[in-house]
């Protein structure tokens, strides 16, 4: 199958650059990730706090079916601009993994279609290097196929 959201990792450089076309307004692009329930329902996990604004914050929890967190992540929101940027901290607990810092840009490329880029910048090479050992790339092309499932009944 092939992979829509597009991954580059230049090498000597401790970042990702993050690209996916949407076949979605950049309004209702933007909307699944300003609002807590689309957030967590094209993720796939609980949102426990979601404060979509300047100097607000996130928090967010996955459990499986007894219960048991298997994963929480938190993050601080430094610039919210409405359908067009955010720039965020993001961290995922207990892993010993430092926070990256992630710049969101949301792009209208026509009525009915929409381009997300994310920088993603790491504390080190060696950082990026372990996130791209995890399956990070079928993660995330996973979850953005579900925010175009998902948020296409919302047109």
């Amino acid at each position: 199958m092939e992979q829509k959201t597009k991954i580059v990792a230049e090498n000597g450089k401790q970042e990702l650059m993050i690209t996916r076309e949407f076949d979605l307004p950049v309004e209702l692009l933007f909307k699944a990730y300003a609002e807590a329930e689309l957030l967590s329902e094209w993720m796939g996990t609980k949102v426990l706090k979601l404060e979509s604004k300047p100097h607000g914050g996130y928090e967010l929890e996955t459990s499986d079916a007894q219960g048991n967190v298997l994963f929480r992540a938190n993050g601080v929101i430094h610039e919210f601009v409405p359908n067009q940027k955010i720039t965020r901290t993001f961290e995922m607990e207990n892993t010993g993994l430092p926070v990256q810092l992630e710049y969101l840009e949301f792009e209208k490329i026509t009525e009915n279609a929409s381009r997300l880029k994310m920088q993603v910048v790491y504390k080190s090479l060696e950082v990026r290097e372990q996130i791209l050992k995890m399956p990070f790339a079928y993660g995330i092309n996973m979850a953005h196929d579900r925010l175009q499932d998902i948020v296409n009944k919302l047109k």
